[in-house]
């Protein structure tokens, strides 16, 4: 008698855990795949153990949700079959393609929860790819799983609330925090603030944290136009120039390294490789899984959860992750779970206050349109935004499809994770029309970057 194919679970963040919980409640041994060394997602990522740290220290306000986290984690370990380090880089159906060190697997699925998480969001700037620059999440990785800190004076360029959070955490590990520049104006939206405050503790935090930026010096600009990254003889990283919006003055900064980000990306090629259907967000300005609000896909079996359906933030995202795993159940036996109503009214009242985010910390496509045609757009193919706009000029092309075919866009080893996003505004703007025709970047196995002696090494079916 052959077994079922099992039910897994891709992801261990908050969505994932939380999924893998209900499962067993109700009976079941999920596998859970994930990238990481340990549980917790890239929110409530450890460090090994030499590097130690209190969860106080590492996560502050959120200590107690990851402590319970991890909590849940160690007493769910002896009930689901847990495989760290090892990375999804396709899916077909009833299979998943991983690799784990130099081994290929295929692991064969039934059923599949898709809770993928969210990555930095970048708008490149004339000279981002010097060495000191990182992402927010990047640096947020070397303090919280290195116990290290990107540089010893940082500046911190961006928009979102994830610019303040970083800023202040790299501030109490001793960095020296030379500026916060926000790119929006988000202390100029007063008729947001009810919504905002909607956001409880969350939003409370949020003012902490500028709180004490600005209580210990930390000079907090809005309304920021970075103009060009600066470096020294040595390549590295050594400074900032920019402008405030609307002004002619420039302005420059020292440093030895920056962080930037501008909000996250949810990561949805997973669910685009399975044929889920996607639609555009406005707010987000993302091409976002399309599912009902319990998670469910138009894909049979495929359900999704947490920042890789919408960036909700991590306690949605748990939520999220339960609902997905009830629905799935519900699939299974026909049955209703009685908590499921009130999960559902939990991720409608989460709605206001994230809409009112995404209005307050808004994409600045305007940087995009004014970014100069020698900055670097596609880093891993070495394109320029003068590159792409000529492409879009000369073809009359604005399928980001078509474009990439044309120059190469998208093709590297991010497979456009990073660029897609910043790519298809300027796309938009070079060919004047909506970010809505200029589509999304279909995704193509592998998906992030895998040794071909892994592939020659043969598969295993099943870990």
């Amino acid at each position: 008698m052959t077994a079922e194919p099992p039910i897994v679970v891709v992801g261990a963040g908050p969505a994932g855990v939380s999924a893998a919980r209900t499962l067993v409640d109700a009976g079941h041994r999920p596998i859970l795949v994930d990238e990481g060394m340990f549980p917790g997602g890239q929110v409530f990522r450890r460090p090994p153990s030499p590097l130690q740290q209190s969860d106080k220290k590492l996560y502050g306000f959120d200590a107690r949700r990851a402590r319970r986290l991890h909590d849940n984690f160690s007493a769910l370990l002896p009930s689901i079959i847990y495989h760290a380090e090892t990375m999804v880089w396709a899916v077909e159906p009833g299979l998943l393609h991983l690799a784990r060190g130099d081994k290929a697997i295929c692991q064969p699925w039934k059923r599949l929860i898709l809770a993928t998480g969210a990555m930095d969001r970048i708008v490149p700037t004339k000279g981002w790819t010097a060495p000191g620059v990182v992402t927010l999440g990047a640096a947020q990785i070397a303090l919280k799983a290195q116990a290290s800190i990107i540089g010893k004076s940082v500046i911190f360029l961006g928009s979102g609330p994830l610019l303040y959070l970083v800023a202040y955490q790299y501030a109490r590990a001793g960095a020296r925090v030379v500026a916060v520049l926000e790119a929006g104006r988000p202390f100029r939206r007063f008729s947001d603030l009810p919504a905002i405050a909607s956001g409880g503790a969350t939003f409370a935090g949020g003012v902490f944290y500028i709180a004490w930026l600005k209580a210990h010096g930390v000079p907090i600009k809005t309304g920021i136009e970075p103009l060009e990254i600066l470096h020294g003889s040595d390549g590295r990283t050594s400074g900032l120039r920019y402008r405030r919006k609307g002004q002619g003055r420039e302005t420059i900064l020292s440093c030895d390294a920056l962080a930037i980000g501008y909000g996250l990306k949810s990561e949805t090629q997973l669910a685009d490789l399975l044929g889920v259907d996607f639609h555009f967000d406005p707010q987000q300005r993302q091409w976002l899984p399309t599912t009902d609000l319990d998670g469910r896909s138009c894909v049979d079996g495929v359900y999704l959860a947490g920042d890789g359906v919408s960036v909700r933030g991590n306690q949605i995202a748990a939520i999220a992750g339960e609902l997905a795993a009830l629905a799935l159940l519900s699939d299974m036996d026909g049955s209703e779970a009685p908590q499921a109503g009130a999960l559902r009214r939990e991720i409608r009242r989460a709605r206001r206050f994230r809409k009112a985010l995404d209005s307050v910390f808004a994409f600045p496509t305007d940087q995009l349109k004014t970014l100069p045609d020698e900055a670097l757009i596609c880093r891993c193919e070495g394109l320029t935004a003068g590159a792409v706009r000529q492409v879009v000029e000369l073809s009359g092309e604005s399928d980001i499809n078509r474009v990439k075919a044309f120059s190469r866009l998208g093709m590297g080893r991010c497979q456009g994770r990073v660029c897609g996003p910043a790519a298809a505004e300027l796309i938009a703007a070079a060919a004047s029309t909506d970010i809505l025709h200029v589509g999304r970047l279909r995704g193509q196995a592998p998906l992030k970057p895998i040794a071909l002696a892994t592939l020659a090494g043969g598969r295993d079916d099943g870990i």
